[in-house]
């Protein structure tokens, strides 16, 4: 068997792997926000920006987590991240090195490509789903 051969046949899994370990690191955000784990952070005020923030992180970060409606989940988390960047980093400077913003930009490229190639065969949508539709 050929390297691309092994890649080929490993790539579905990493996928799942890239999913999973993204959606741990991303978790840590509103956990700190929420419950001060795994550092502590002010609590956001109650309806604010950063409190819906949060909100939004922790549902559909578990979502993407679990592997349960990836695609949708995904695509929301990456729009929350571009707009995460533009608000809170790109107006302290141009370059995402510069503006604290490369978690921001990372983040938001990793959930849209999970918008697009899914979540992988270790997840709850595959085991809903059986087979991956195309």
């Amino acid at each position: 068997m050929s390297l691309n051969d092994t890649c080929a046949a490993w790539a579905p899994r990493v996928l799942s792997i890239l999913r999973i370990v993204t959606a741990l690191v991303f978790l840590q955000h509103p956990l700190s926000k929420f419950l001060s784990f795994p550092m502590t952070m002010n609590f956001p005020a109650t309806f604010s920006m950063v409190w819906f923030a949060g909100v939004i992180e922790a549902i559909f970060g578990v979502l993407v987590l679990l592997g349960l409606c990836t695609r949708p989940a995904a695509f929301i988390l990456a729009g929350e991240m571009a707009f995460a960047y533009f608000i809170a980093h790109a107006s302290r400077g141009m370059y995402p090195l510069t503006n604290n913003g490369e978690p921001a930009v990372l983040f938001c490229f990793i959930f849209l490509y999970l918008a697009f190639a899914g979540p992988g065969p270790w997840s709850v949508d595959a085991m809903m789903g059986g087979k991956k539709k195309r």
